[in-house]
């Protein structure tokens, strides 16, 4: 599965936590993350990251233009609700195309931690026979 890792600037220790706390679920999927985000959880963890650009410079829009492709699987996004983002309107699209496209979505750490334990139970397997039948179309 490809699974995306964003985190605000204040959760970003969060989402290091959470990566090193779940590194034997993760290494068998395709991560990807926003710049600073992967750089941190790779430095960490020793996992491979696909980075994108940091968040306000794009790197939101690139995952959400995965998540349109049916290309990204899962999103774990730690946000920090008590701050402003300057761009908070990539951040509500990105929220928008996992509702729209039924991409499972963790915005704490809460939610995060129910993703990764269906993911090692095998739960997620639906994800494939949405491939499955995109490449049938």
């Amino acid at each position: 599965m490809k699974i995306a890792l964003i985190a605000h600037d204040k959760k970003k220790p969060e989402m290091v936590d959470f990566a090193i706390a779940y590194s034997q679920v993760l290494k068998q999927h395709e991560l990807y993350a926003t710049g600073t985000t992967g750089k941190k959880v790779m430095d960490a963890t020793g996992l491979k990251v696909h980075r994108f650009q940091s968040g306000p410079l794009g790197g939101d829009q690139q995952i959400g233009a995965m998540i349109a492709s049916n290309e990204m699987d899962m999103v774990i996004f730690l946000r920090d609700p008590l701050t402003a983002q300057p761009h908070e309107p990539d951040v509500n699209a990105l929220l928008r195309l996992s509702d729209v496209y039924r991409i499972p979505l963790a915005t704490n750490l809460a939610s995060a931690e129910l993703l990764m334990h269906a993911l090692s139970r095998g739960e997620m397997h639906w994800r494939e026979l949405v491939h499955q039948r995109q490449s049938k179309a």
